[in-house]
């Protein structure tokens, strides 16, 4: 049984761990669920030594691609002001620290991989609807943007239940269907919601999308936005609603998986698996997991400690 196979099994189970994602080894199968054997990074040294991103190569014939025409503003609150930012955002108190160190964890891993394989677009997908996914791929784009200073894109290509505009309360009323439905390729409005991290809503939902999605033009979309920000992170609809999932795994560079612990068949997770390019999932997120109290206790005693030491 390979690493991934182990991991969809332990994850299709009710008992597990939270977030877990480790780099393979050049040769290896993708990781195994567990906690991760990358240890969490000091922050301010991988802003420092960041290396130049490296250039992704052009479409072989100029086209016409659709660009970022004008950013509208609409800034999330700072951390503190807790009252007007979705309380499941990282940047919301209600979210226990344990939480926002694994999606730093998350974070560090995939950062980890850009070092070393210039790779900077992810998709982040599930099986099926309700697992987590949205919420998991707007925590993973907001600590990319907070933690690691990095510019960060989040496209909300679920087009046909789009909800990344829900978590940031912005408006939903233009988007990506309307750059991949028009008739002529035309400049898409993105929307600023801090200094590092904007995002495409997906517009008025599709309910046939998929001719879209998997066009040339959706392609480009991805290719100018991997031009101009750091990271571009597509949420994307359940691949189990994905016929095409396999092409739009092709225009990116790596597959996060999230699974619902404890709620996702086994079959349709090994079905899905098998609808995207397996060498492109780096990694399983293992969500809704009960972290024991012993384990949040420790976190804020630890956290305590170092506080008092510093004083």
């Amino acid at each position: 049984m390979s690493r991934i196979e182990e991991a969809l099994r332990r994850a299709s189970q009710t008992a597990g761990e939270l977030v877990a994602l480790e780099e393979p080894s050049p040769g290896e199968p993708p990781p195994t669920l567990g906690r991760s054997r990358v240890e969490m990074p000091d922050v301010d040294q991988y802003c420092s030594e960041r290396e130049p991103a490296v250039e992704r190569p052009s479409m072989s014939a100029p086209v016409a691609v659709p660009v970022l025409d004008e950013i509208r503003h609409a800034p999330i609150a700072a951390k503190r002001s807790a009252s007007s930012v979705n309380e499941k955002l990282i940047l919301s108190d209600a979210v226990p620290p344990v939480a926002i160190e694994q999606y730093r964890r998350l974070a560090a891993t995939l950062h980890q991989v850009q070092i070393e394989r210039g790779t900077k677009i992810v998709m982040v997908a599930s099986a099926t609807a309700g697992e987590g996914k949205t919420l998991t791929a707007a925590n993973l784009a907001l600590t990319l943007s907070e933690s690691f200073r990095s510019s960060v894109l989040l496209i909300d290509a679920d087009l046909r239940r789009p909800t990344v505009h829900e978590l940031f309360q912005i408006s939903n009323a233009s988007g990506l269907n309307d750059g991949l439905k028009a008739d002529e390729e035309r400049k898409l409005s993105f929307v600023e919601v801090s200094p590092r991290l904007t995002v495409l809503p997906a517009g008025p939902p599709n309910p046939d999308p998929m001719s879209g999605l998997t066009s040339d033009r959706m392609k480009r979309i991805i290719q100018e936005a991997s031009a101009k920000f750091e990271w571009v992170v597509l949420d994307t609809p359940p691949v189990g609603f994905l016929p095409d999932a396999n092409l739009l795994a092709e225009m990116v560079d790596m597959v996060v998986f999230v699974v619902g612990a404890g709620t996702t068949p086994s079959h349709l997770i090994q079905r899905a698996v098998k609808a995207m390019d397996r060498s492109r999932i780096v990694g399983v997120v293992l969500n809704r997991v009960a972290e024991s109290q012993a384990a949040y206790q420790h976190y804020h005693h630890y956290y305590a400690a170092r506080a008092v030491s510093q004083v």
